[in-house]
């Protein structure tokens, strides 16, 4: 018989293949739902497929492409051992980057890395990108799990995700569509969303000292609960509106706040107004801003205010737009206008006002 060797092995160094195949084993009930009629072969290839032919329907189809993160908020589904949730979030802040120019999103394929392998933690995690790949409508087609062993803890983890989405050219929305008398209309946001999340957690843990299952009477819930709640998917609701209203323009409310995000999509020549007195953010901005004794514009270029998504459309759509979003379920309302630049001597969008209490 043959002695056992010494010698250097991948296990040795800390990677578990067997626990890698175990999760893919695991995650793949979840990736089956999100299957479109055009995903072609299963989880397990090289590459994900997708039957382009589909796109022949189009008379000049143009693909989107985006990418991102979760960021910071990844090590607070960690500290709490929930991980079927976060997945949400990184759908979320790719699909909704592509429907801003109209696109509807195919489909998606995510990276997902960890100190250590734990299957089941793993197919939490790809559960949740399932989920909400489905609440957005596009497949889920593939991915990887990279275990790094010495370089993360075995706790430690991080996500990113890739989509793809097609628009016809004559449909893509954008700033030159916008004109002067334009309306803003605001989408309601689930809560902090997946950005701002390093000054969050400077305040709720460094200043404030608080633990995540401290309960707080102005969320009526604990503290995690609030800053795990998953972003709010806008895809199909924007999709919706497409086909119900005339569309200008989307603005997806993320890092750099809402004026920052809306000015990207605002054409030099014009100049966007939204009114802070039209709502009233959420306890949770309430809470970072007077606790952590943070300037308004400070807050407003770091975290959404309450507003995850903003639609741009001509005056005569207005109470269209809004039926179809109250008939799907989005809290949404006029927050603002569009104005010829020489009005206001600026650039971009800007808010005014204060907020609603």
């Amino acid at each position: 018989m043959p002695a056992e060797s010494s010698g250097a092995s991948y296990a040795a160094a800390g990677v578990d293949i067997e626990a890698g195949d175990r999760a893919v084993e695991l995650m793949k009930e979840w990736v089956r739902k999100t299957q479109r009629p055009e995903t072609v072969g299963g989880l397990g290839g090289f590459a994900g497929l997708f039957d382009a032919s589909a796109l022949k329907r189009y008379e000049r189809p143009l693909l989107a492409s985006a990418t991102d993160g979760v960021g910071t908020k990844v090590d607070l589904a960690r500290k709490m051992g929930v991980y079927d949730t976060i997945g949400h979030d990184l759908v979320g802040m790719v699909v909704d980057d592509l429907v801003v120019c109209g696109a509807e999103p195919l489909f998606m394929t995510d990276y997902i890395c960890v100190g250590k392998v734990f299957p089941e933690r793993v197919a939490a995690i790809v559960k949740g990108i399932a989920e909400g790949c489905v609440l957005a409508g596009c497949a889920l087609v593939g991915g990887e799990t990279a275990e790094h062993p010495g370089l993360l803890g075995e706790d430690d983890f991080d996500v990113a995700g890739a989509g793809t989405g097609v628009v016809e050219a004559d449909r893509l929305l954008g700033a030159d569509r916008i004109r002067t008398g334009d309306v803003v209309i605001a989408m309601e946001s689930s809560g902090l969303h997946s950005n701002g999340y390093s000054l969050v957690r400077h305040v709720v843990f460094d200043r404030l000292g608080w633990s995540l299952d401290r309960e707080v009477e102005e969320f009526g819930r604990t503290l995690g609960a609030e800053l795990l709640e998953p972003t709010k998917i806008y895809s199909l609701d924007c999709l919706a509106l497409t086909r119900t209203a005339e569309v200008h323009a989307f603005s997806h409310i993320t890092g750099g706040g809402l004026a920052n995000n809306l000015a990207r999509v605002v054409p030099d020549h014009l100049h966007a107004t939204v009114d802070r007195s039209t709502w009233a953010p959420g306890a949770v901005f309430d809470l970072i801003g007077s606790a952590g004794q943070v300037e308004r514009t400070e807050l407003e270029k770091t975290l959404n205010m309450g507003v995850g998504m903003i639609a741009v459309v001509p005056e005569e759509s207005v109470d269209t737009a809004l039926t179809t979003l109250a008939d799907r379920g989005v809290d949404a309302w006029v927050a603002g206008g569009i104005v010829d630049r020489q009005s206001t001597m600026s650039t971009g969008a800007a808010l005014t006002g204060d907020y609603a209490s």
